[in-house]
């Protein structure tokens, strides 16, 4: 397998990372890989199939032209400044050039120990291996900005938590793994030319249309990519569980898919992750932790501006122009985030007037703890005239009585809309899923596969995420949310 490498990553000084090669397994097998992703980035399906292929997979075999680092990094994990982390269970391999002239890099997580592993054994147990290529590349059908998951192997071996679990490696593939914790590091040891350097290689590699050397100007565009991705898991009902600023990347991609998971009823306050204690990262509180994470970043860039600036001015410049991008965080998630509530809606371009309609949904829902997909799947069907897609909505879901007047509002709204009803439908129809990956279908499939080697489960689940916005009524199942004996309470880590 020919691989043309290009490591621009590892080209920076040593003390971005730390050179180390995966620690073998015993018994590789490939249990899934993205042949679209694959064959987009130069790889062979067949070849990942392969017993060579698993051997890639899982790190026993390196390419020709794979320089395995683990980056190191900094972070503030629940609000509590951790100078340290790195990449503890994972190691990027290179970056591939795409046909297209996208960059991505080649990483593998669950590789065993880096110099970053502090007391952790640096492998990932299947389950959250498998968990993370289901909601990956379900969020990337849904199409959010995300890390990819192109292949996955068990290794043969156990991995040790609460008890013995089989183990696995992913393939993950993302734009980059430079976060806004990689600033922080550097801006904790007071390395003012790394930041430097790490600006301009964030800028080649993920705003090429700005000028290099601006610190406001890479803040700003970053804000702009992060305002639009909270929106897009706000509008989606999707918890993150984990916004530390190490797992904020600045390409704008959403990374690591350990206690993450979607609503059922609709709640501000929902929090899934068992590590969330006191709901920091609660549904409700993204946004606001987005913004938190941004003056991490925009602190991190002022320790190079303080050091490069010719004269206090210079620095207050930048301070000023950096708390008005942190300020303004609030209005542009707002607006992303309503541009999108209005195409739910099938009303089209955002107006003012709409705000109104759209808060007040959100309590009718909230007090009829309605689930929040089929809720907008069922509006879509109160609108339409077809009767299949009234039979397909009610046995899916029915709305409260409580909607009725709320619904006579919207229909007021969608006459004075610049669409027809037709036109309507089919905005809603493109932005509404009907499959999600409830918490309650991603553990049954990663139960089959933990307890019984059996992935039957898992695969029909990854096809049906697949292609969200369709639906078959022989995946009827799959679109229900859970009963009140199947609902999950907690996700978890997988370290």
């Amino acid at each position: 397998m020919n691989i043309n490498f290009d490591n621009t990553y590892a080209a920076l000084p040593s003390r971005f990372y730390s050179p180390r090669e995966p620690e073998p397994v015993s018994a590789p097998q490939t249990i899934k890989v993205n042949d679209e992703l694959a064959r987009r980035l130069g790889f062979d399906p067949r070849w990942l199939r392969s017993e060579q292929g698993a051997q890639f997979i899982v790190g026993n075999q390196l390419l020709e032209g794979s320089e395995p680092i683990a980056m190191v990094y900094a972070g503030h994990q629940f609000g509590n400044w951790v100078p340290r982390l790195g990449d503890g269970r994972a190691l990027l391999l290179g970056e591939v050039v795409a046909d297209d002239g996208q960059r991505f890099d080649i990483q593998l997580k669950g590789s065993g120990r880096t110099p970053y592993s502090r007391s952790g054994d640096g492998r990932a147990p299947l389950g959250p291996v498998l968990r993370e290529y289901l909601v990956a590349e379900a969020m990337a059908a849904l199409g959010v900005p995300t890390t990819r998951a192109l292949a996955a192997a068990s290794t043969g071996d156990t991995v040790l938590r609460e008890r013995a679990l089989p183990g696995a490696v992913l393939v993950r593939v993302a734009k980059s793994h430079i976060r806004i914790g990689t600033f922080e590091y550097f801006a904790s040891q007071g390395d003012a030319k790394a930041i430097a350097l790490l600006l301009n290689h964030t800028m080649d590699r993920h705003y090429p249309e700005l000028q290099r050397e601006s610190f406001i100007a890479l803040l700003d565009a970053f804000a702009d990519r992060l305002a639009e991705l909270v929106a897009r898991w706000q509008l989606l009902g999707f918890i993150h569980g984990v916004m530390n600023t190490d797992n904020m990347l600045l390409s704008g991609e959403t990374v690591d898919y350990g206690p993450c998971a979607f609503m059922n009823e609709y709640d501000p306050e929902t929090v899934f992750s068992s590590i969330d204690r006191y709901g920091r990262y609660a549904y409700g509180n993204q946004p606001a932790i987005a913004q938190w994470n941004l003056s991490r970043l925009a602190q991190s860039l002022l320790v190079a501006v303080g050091a490069e600036a010719d004269s206090d001015e210079a620095k207050d410049i930048f301070l000023n122009e950096a708390q008005a991008v942190v300020d303004a965080f609030p209005d542009r998630f707002r607006k992303a985030y309503r541009k999108g509530m209005a195409r739910k809606l099938g009303l089209g371009p955002y107006r003012d007037e709409y705000w109104p309609l759209i808060e007040d949904l959100l309590g009718v829902m909230a007090d009829t703890r309605s689930d929040y997909t089929l809720t907008f799947r069922r509006l879509m069907a109160q609108l339409s005239t077809e009767t299949e897609h009234e039979d397909l909505a009610e046995e899916l879901f029915s709305l409260d009585q409580a909607f009725d007047p709320w619904l006579a509002r919207l229909k007021a709204h969608l006459d004075d809309a610049p669409l027809d009803l037709h036109e309507s439908l089919e905005m809603m129809a493109a932005e509404n899923p009907v499959f999600i990956p409830r918490n309650y279908l991603v553990e049954e499939a990663l139960q089959e596969a933990a307890e019984h080697q059996d992935y039957t489960a898992f695969h029909e689940l990854h096809d049906v995420l697949s292609e969200p916005f369709t639906y078959r009524s022989a995946h009827h199942r799959f679109a229900l949310p859970p009963e009140p004996d199947q609902c999950v309470g907690a996700t978890f880590c997988g370290t």
